[in-house]
């Protein structure tokens, strides 16, 4: 790992660990639960569902670790993909074997996140903040978002995000994001609300 003021920059080497943390911290999210009801083989589900999207992201520098390793941050630099072509290929097929027929509603939800994403100006994009529940509440996430928003304030960059949970609306708020749009999830599924935060300094 890197040092970059404080936060680690990750590297392949961290990513169990930073998948781990995604793992623990969206367990109980309201969409992602959605996309994975059976509790019992949600997390198994999600250790191989989000290590394509660690996996994508540590093309470039931008996954973050706490200095404690208890929150980690996926961004995605202005023009570049979650993933590439063949990541893609593999979350289809992977929520195939998954999920059985119920596939279809999490791709549904997927392209609803696709639509909903702004193209019209180079962004930073927020994939994933995650904190291990076992150190909730001491403000380690935030602290590495403030990191992360220095860093691409320098840049002169906006930065885009998801909220996935509705309660954390207010905290991105703190951090000059503001609600853009909201979409519901398919079959009564929860709100998510898209969210920009133009560049401060």
């Amino acid at each position: 790992m890197a040092t970059v003021d404080g936060p680690l920059v990750a590297t392949a080497a961290d990513a169990e660990t930073v998948t781990e943390l995604v793992v623990a911290a969206f367990y109980d999210d309201p969409t992602w639960s959605w996309a994975f009801p059976d509790a019992r083989q949600r997390r198994a589900q999600h250790r191989r569902f989000w290590r394509l999207f660690v996996d994508g992201a540590m093309r470039f520098p931008w996954v973050w670790l706490s200095p404690r390793q208890t929150s980690a941050s996926i961004w995605i630099p202005p023009g570049e993909t979650e993933m590439t072509p063949e990541l893609e290929d593999e979350a289809e097929r992977l929520l195939g074997e998954l999920l059985g027929d119920d596939a279809g509603r999490v791709l549904q939800a997927l392209e609803l996140f696709e639509e909903a994403h702004p193209r019209d100006e180079p962004h930073f994009y927020l994939s994933l903040l995650a904190t291990d529940p076992q150190h909730s509440g001491h403000g380690y996430g935030l602290a590495l978002l403030a990191a992360n928003l220095a860093a691409i304030d320098e840049s002169g960059a906006p930065s885009y995000l998801e909220a996935s949970n509705p309660a954390n609306v207010p905290l991105y708020e703190r951090y000059g994001f503001r609600v853009r749009k909201s979409f519901d999830l398919p079959g009564d599924g929860p709100r998510v609300h898209t969210m920009w935060r133009d560049p401060i300094g």
